[in-house]
């Protein structure tokens, strides 16, 4: 379905930028979702044109607007309906994040330590 304008959070979930829409619409509420560098609530509309910047999870996603669609779509079609400017994401490696060999088992509680420490846990 497209038209001339759909909600802000509707958009978001239907591009998949989100997994749910209530996600979209509590990230709009929170302060997390811009349109042309203006902090939005979740009706906003969006149209072609509009720059959507959206903090998902620990990503800034910088997108703009190609075509409104209402309806979550297939992936292949929702990635027609953006282009996206979102930088890229930091390696895990530069990030400190110790990587574990697959099927190495459980973590020592020595590298669990080390993990909680990363995570701000201690």
């Amino acid at each position: 379905m497209t038209g001339q304008s759909v909600r802000v959070d509707s958009w978001l979930w239907s591009v998949r930028l989100f997994k749910t829409r209530s996600a979209a619409a509590e990230a709009c509420r929170g302060g997390h979702v811009q349109i042309n560098g203006v902090t939005v609530k979740p009706s906003r509309p969006v149209v072609p044109g509009d720059r959507v910047r959206a903090r998902v999870g620990d990503r800034e996603r910088i997108v703009e607007v190609v075509r409104v669609i209402a309806k979550r779509v297939g992936a292949p079609v929702a990635a027609q309906c953006l282009i996206d400017h979102s930088p890229a994401p930091v390696p895990r490696a530069e990030l400190g994040v110790p990587v574990r060999d697959r099927g190495a088992g459980r973590p020592t509680k020595r590298e669990r330590r080390q993990l909680d420490r990363l995570r701000g846990r201690r």
